[in-house]
């Protein structure tokens, strides 16, 4: 089924604008990260590899189906493209991910590598959080392993998934963070909002060491 290029070209500006501001916020560095919208049933918007995300532009952006292969253009897509995949096909309502990788959320990945999650609990801004209406809560956020191998992460995911831990996000291991949304602005959200706790948390544990 061919998609629609008019919304591809939507998805791509959107998607060029989204990794400016995150840019913008140290989130990118160098030629890391990787962005993706949800086009239709069976296909992706995401960005090529080896761009530059804070300088995005819409021409840095193809289109893959949902196994990862690329769709109309010899262009490459990220590494990390089946990370993507799997949340769109596990989650009817995700339509954007955000994988970022700022200074803060590879320190969080290596201090709290072993054990194996980031339990973020009292805090305020929880509620920027999809589902979470109240500061008096916990969320762990999973912190899996880093590795070339994706489909072995993509079935560390599952996993943590099938043993039905609530899931809103993630971290790989001396590497970053994976985080996602109904639409790229609440995608966005998260991926301040979990900057934000990540900070706090490693404020904390410094203060109180």
């Amino acid at each position: 089924m061919p998609y629609d290029p008019e919304r591809f070209q939507v998805c791509a500006q959107a998607i060029a604008a989204a990794g400016r501001r995150l840019g913008a916020q140290g989130l990118t560095p160098a030629t890391s990260s990787n962005f993706s919208m949800r086009l239709d049933p069976a296909h992706i918007a995401i960005t090529i590899s080896g761009r530059d995300k804070s300088a995005l532009t819409p021409s840095d952006v193809m289109v893959i189906d949902y196994a990862g292969h690329a769709v109309g253009t010899a262009t490459r897509p990220s590494a990390e493209t089946l990370l993507h995949t799997q949340l769109y096909r596990r989650f009817g309502e995700v339509q954007a991910v955000l994988h970022t990788h700022s200074r803060v959320q590879t320190v969080a990945s290596r201090v709290y590598a072993r054990e194996g999650r980031v339990v973020l609990a009292g805090y305020e801004l929880l509620k920027a959080i999809a589902g979470q209406t109240t500061h008096a809560t916990a969320l762990a956020l999973p912190v899996f392993p880093n590795t070339q191998d994706m489909p072995e992460l993509v079935a560390r995911v599952d996993a943590w998934i099938e043993a039905n831990q609530p899931l809103h996000g993630y971290l790989i291991e001396g590497h970053g963070l994976y985080a996602w949304g109904r639409d790229l602005a609440e995608a966005e959200r998260h991926v301040e909002a979990f900057e934000f706790l990540l900070a706090c948390e490693l404020d904390l544990r410094r203060l109180t060491a």
